[in-house]
């Protein structure tokens, strides 16, 4: 479960200011942590706790994507310091705005505009495009406590495997919520374990609007906040959890999400029936990270996306029994 959420605070402004930087900003904060504008193109990112990997593993992962020759920017990793226990990344600042702005709180009408649609096929291509880097598998994904690849060398295997740990930690709480949730988790992790070998490529695992930074111009021009998914897998697997988490809260979220996995099925040459597999994967690995009990909006989006899915017994997935 995430259990930090870290908040700018007028101390850390300080502090950075003692460090030599004129005019720190308040930027962004999440899950992860805040982050601080420095200016001349820097900024700090104060870490809520500990990164579930190592920050060399994750300033190698970087490294591995900015090498390649993509049409928007990633994040690099500059230096990296500790105060009081707490870890602090300099990384170089990143362009553009966040998409839709207010942080992503606006939800798109219901027939979402082709500038949008245009900037996540430019986006799951340009990451398509990067190969998946042995620093990438292993890093560990969110809520778990090993890499995602560790004992596997096939990522439909080790995406089953972390099905099955994910839904033992709580799985009496999504039970509760999600009928036949046995049975669901059965027809899953067949289905994977069935699906034949794929290129392997980077995977950011949270593309969302304040993860893609757009210019004035509403062109992508850069890509932030790995790491909550971030692994090397299947780039079916980018597209599927991004057609499901772009709106998520919205009042058109299910029609969105069905109109982006038919969209990427066909332009990007997916399989739909793979993409709706990967999307119950996605929800049963990550609906118990912000709350045991199941209180929390990301858990009820979870369990309202496996009631809908083909996962809960409603039709055939690749691979299983109908």
């Amino acid at each position: 479960m995430v259990e930090h959420l870290q908040r700018h605070t007028d101390d850390w402004l300080a502090y950075f200011a003692t460090r030599g930087h004129c005019d720190p900003q308040p930027l962004a904060a999440g899950v992860e942590g805040a982050v601080y504008r420095l200016g001349e193109g820097l900024v700090a990112k104060v870490w809520s706790g500990r990164p579930p990997v190592g920050l060399g593993l994750i300033r190698q992962v970087y490294a591995d994507i900015a090498r390649h020759p993509l049409p928007f920017a990633t994040p690099q990793i500059l230096a990296v310091e500790e105060r009081d226990g707490v870890l602090v990344t300099y990384e170089r600042e990143l362009p553009g705005a966040p998409l839709r702005g207010g942080a992503g709180n606006t939800p798109p009408a219901r027939d979402m505009p082709a500038r949008e649609t245009g900037t996540l096929l430019t986006v799951l291509r340009g990451l398509a495009s990067v190969p998946g880097s042995p620093a990438m598998r292993q890093l560990t994904v969110q809520g778990d406590d090993r890499p995602l690849w560790d004992g596997h060398t096939r990522f439909p295997d080790a995406l089953a495997a972390l099905v099955e740990r994910a839904t033992r930690r709580d799985g009496e709480v999504l039970a509760a919520a999600v009928p036949g949730l046995a049975v669901a988790v059965e027809r899953t992790t067949r289905a994977l374990r069935a699906l034949p070998a794929t290129p392997v490529t980077a995977v950011h695992g949270d593309l969302v609007p304040p993860n893609v930074h757009v210019d004035d111009a509403e062109v992508p021009v850069a890509v932030l906040d790995f790491g909550f998914f971030t692994t090397a897998g299947d780039p079916a697997f980018e597209a599927a959890v991004t057609a499901a988490i772009w709106d998520m809260y919205g009042p058109h979220a299910e029609h969105h999400t069905a109109a982006l996995t038919s969209l990427f099925a066909e332009a990007l040459g997916y399989d739909a029936e793979v993409l709706a597999l990967y999307q119950a994967a996605y929800a049963l690995t990550t609906y118990d990270l912000f709350s045991l009990d199941g209180s929390d909006g990301h858990f009820r989006w979870c369990a309202a996306l496996l009631n809908r899915n083909a996962v809960t017994g409603q039709g055939a997935l690749p691979g299983a029994p109908a």
